[in-house]
């Protein structure tokens, strides 16, 4: 007899119609999992995945797009929701009960948390958690825009700059070999902008579904980050080596840090820095008001802020960019001319006030103080000893984040006069500039003489 060849059946899992719809699986899977992949080969390569960058990549995505869901909230309630006239003084009464005290919370979240070296993953998932809370506290007030409100944002406020600090401070630890720090924060923050700006349009779909959404959104996100947090290498609690930095100008014995042992042209570049980040602050709220009351030109009043927006995303994404392909070559110089540039541009929107030179400034802003930050971060990795580095970050970035709280007060108590704001934006910038040059003409005798290094406790 000859050899029969056994039926195939249909039953076995590999008929027609489960061929079908596995194909089918597969190609509506794939979407999904070939993005994940190639998000996570991004984020990973160069060694970023062996020495634990690539997850810190992930949890900042993660932060950004928590972020932004509650801006989303919060702008809907605060801003969007009311006439101008009130919406000034709600945003004003957030200013007071959200703002102000941070103002003096902030100088004190870098030193907590530099005291916890053995415990920033615990410290970062606990900013997440505390997010997670507080985004769903404020879903049953973000519709009436009720006083409950002010208090939650307020401890959201705390938990975001906490994380900051604690991020600045845990880049040094996750360098891979032959990594800079500059590329390594180059990195980060374009992970921290994709994710906003992928998150953007996500929490304003939300918000169409109802005002507590987006808010729903960004306590998932949150805990989520708080589990991611956990995964971060253990070596980020190692304090092995590290020292407190004493940043000031007494003597090792003085109890009092502050912040110019630094060296002058790290000094003169974090204030450099500080006028930047002010700017930022002042323009944000400066011109949320100003676009709502006098639009771009044949535009309404939330896409104008949209340009503007857009305008200033982009500008930090590039500066972003072109910081990492730069390497942050004579760090002095990059500070300083950015600097002058930035002037240079409020300058002609204070002389030539459009809306063509407000969406200019705000995307020259963007661009200056994302490689301004990255050159200063090369400056304290370049002259600040390894000891106490992860110390000085932590500072340098409560300073900064202090700096963005005053620009936006200033930007909130002026008129809306838009000649008057850039001038003001021009002056911020021109102190900033004045330090940038004085740190510039230092640099040369500073590099000259290498055994010059901040004195530390």
């Amino acid at each position: 007899m000859g050899r029969v060849a056994p039926v195939r059946s249909s039953d076995d899992g590999s008929g027609p119609a489960k061929r079908a719809g596995r194909a089918l699986g597969r190609a509506l899977h794939l979407p999904f999992t070939g993005t994940a992949r190639g998000i996570r080969r991004a984020t990973h390569a160069h060694g970023a995945g062996e020495s634990g960058l690539g997850k810190l990549i992930e949890l900042h995505a993660i932060n950004g797009a928590g972020d932004v869901m509650i801006t989303v909230a919060l702008a809907s309630t605060v801003f969007f929701s009311v006439p101008t006239d009130e919406a000034r003084g709600r945003v004003a009464l957030y200013l007071a009960i959200t703002m102000a005290p941070f103002t003096l919370l902030a100088p004190v979240i870098g030193p907590l948390l530099d005291r916890l070296p053995h415990g920033r993953r615990a410290a970062m998932a606990a900013a997440m958690f505390a997010r997670a809370l507080l985004a769903v506290m404020m879903s049953g007030a973000v519709a009436t825009g009720g006083l409950e409100l002010y208090p939650a944002a307020l401890g959201v406020l705390v938990a975001s700059k906490a994380y900051g600090v604690v991020r600045s401070a845990v880049v040094p630890r996750l360098l891979p070999p032959n990594f800079s720090l500059v590329k390594a924060n180059s990195r980060v923050t374009l992970a921290g902008l994709l994710a906003t700006g992928a998150a953007a349009p996500v929490a304003a779909g939300l918000h169409s579904i109802g005002p507590p959404w987006p808010l729903y959104g960004a306590c998932a996100i949150f805990i989520g980050g708080t589990f991611a947090a956990f995964t971060l290498p253990h070596k980020v609690d190692e304090a092995k080596g590290e020292r407190r930095a004493r940043l000031s100008t007494h003597e090792a014995h003085s109890p009092k840090p502050g912040l110019r042992t630094v060296g002058p042209s790290v000094l003169c570049g974090l204030l450099a820095n500080a006028s930047m980040r002010g700017l930022s602050g002042f323009l944000i709220f400066f011109l949320a008001f100003l676009l709502r009351e006098h639009p771009l030109a044949g535009q309404s009043a939330a896409v104008s802020l949209g340009i503007v927006g857009v305008s200033a995303g982009l500008g930090n994404a590039c500066g972003t960019a072109v910081g990492a392909w730069l390497r942050a070559r004579a760090p002095e110089a990059i500070i300083a001319a950015v600097l002058c540039l930035t002037l240079a541009v409020a300058v002609l929107a204070t002389v030539f006030f459009s809306g063509l030179f407000v969406a200019v400034l705000g995307a020259t802003a963007g661009f200056c103080q994302a490689l301004a930050k990255l050159s200063l971060d090369a400056m304290i990795q370049r002259d600040v000893p390894e000891a106490v580095r992860t110390s000085a970050f932590a500072r340098s970035e409560t300073l900064l984040q202090v700096a963005w709280v005053l620009g936006g007060a200033i930007g909130i108590a002026l008129p809306l006069n838009g000649a008057l704001g850039m001038a003001v934006a021009a002056v911020v910038v021109a102190l900033g500039t004045a330090m940038a040059l004085r740190g510039l003409r230092t640099a040369p005798r500073h590099q000259q003489h290498g055994s010059s290094r901040p004195r530390v406790a």
